[in-house]
């Protein structure tokens, strides 16, 4: 196991460095970046107003501004040196994991990806749990009820959930529990007043407010979790070890919770790290934006739509790199779970 971690490890920097240099070179060619967009706006305001804060956001080349003001807006944000050489740097700054510096909130990425976090890990750990928590008891009943109308029905209710998208069932939510009925609030995740409440009240509040985006993404993600449930569990009750403790008295409730449930939660056990791990840094952009939300997801849209280079970057290194760990993490809970798996 030893040689095998090793070789994953090993494995993960041509990986990272396929993937920077991948997102670096088609960066290179996507127009509107923070050099124009500068130009642009110091334009607009030398023309009296006539920039894309007026409407006129097309960038129509250097008119207005000397050769030396564009060089030294260019040297501004560091694109006066040669791709290499800025790729190559921003590897050298990667490596001591410095991320670099935003072009516009001027704040270091991982400040802003700190601030973003709560959000974030509110909505990804909350759905996380609620996921888990219906998913698996539901597809144990599944299993055990196979064919039985409970189950066609169950079936039917998951698959239309799966289906809707969250966005939709979350514009339904604000709709009717937001506007109509006003049970919950339509924005944010705590009360303007939320830092004069009580403790018991800051409760209260956050999870009120919490209730509408929260429900709108778990009702798609734990549809998958249900379905490899009930089909993990249908598995291990046909096999021949499951005959021969019924031939042998046991009974049902034993057989299923004592040698059927350790080795059909073998795939639900091993796919938790990756889940888990990731509910920390659940990004979901309509969620959040929908709901008002300022999360990772919005952050990582807005860097997008600004063209703003070291937090696009910088984040996609981060939460790369976070990745292949936990897939590691999670092919060497394999091994954990069932001893009889080899890496070799």
């Amino acid at each position: 196991m030893g040689s095998y971690i090793l070789k994953r490890l090993l494995l993960m920097v041509p990986t990272l460095f396929g993937v920077l240099l991948v997102s670096f070179v088609v960066i290179q060619f996507v127009p509107g970046g923070p050099v124009e967009q500068m130009v642009s706006q110091l334009q607009g305001r030398a023309a009296g107003g006539e920039g894309p804060s007026a409407g006129g956001s097309a960038y129509r080349g250097r008119q207005g501004l000397s050769a030396q003001q564009v060089n030294e807006i260019r040297a501004l944000y560091g694109f006066d040196k040669p791709p290499v050489e800025r790729f190559w740097q921003m590897l050298k700054a990667f490596a001591t994991f410095d991320l670099g510096q935003s072009f516009y909130q001027r704040k270091a990425v991982w400040e802003l990806v700190k601030e973003k976090l709560p959000v974030s890990i509110s909505l990804g750990l909350w759905t996380f749990f609620i996921s888990y928590l219906i998913a698996v008891p539901l597809g144990v009943a599944k299993a055990v009820r196979a064919g039985s109308r409970f189950d066609f029905v169950t079936t039917l209710i998951v698959l239309i959930g799966y289906a809707i998208p969250g966005f939709v069932l979350g514009v339904a939510l604000l709709v009717v529990f937001g506007g109509q009925l006003q049970w919950f609030p339509l924005r944010g995740l705590t009360s303007a007043n939320w830092a004069q409440l009580s403790w018991g009240a800051r409760i209260v509040d956050y999870l009120w407010h919490i209730v509408l985006p929260v429900t709108a993404m778990v009702l798609g993600s734990f549809a998958v979790t249900a379905m490899l449930t009930k089909n993990a569990f249908l598995e291990e009750i046909r096999k021949q070890y499951v005959l021969t403790a019924r031939a042998k008295g046991l009974r049902e409730k034993q057989i299923l919770w004592k040698h059927v449930m350790r080795n059909a939660l073998i795939p639900i056990i091993t796919g938790f790290p990756a889940a888990f791990i990731g509910a920390f840094f659940t990004g979901s952009l309509l969620i959040e934006t929908l709901f008002s939300l300022d999360g990772l997801g919005l952050l990582s849209y807005e860097s997008v739509i600004r063209r703003d280079y070291p937090v696009v970057l910088g984040t996609l290194y981060l939460f790369t790199l976070i990745g292949l760990v936990t897939k590691l993490i999670s092919d060497l809970c394999y091994v954990w779970v069932d001893p009889r798996v080899k890496f070799d």
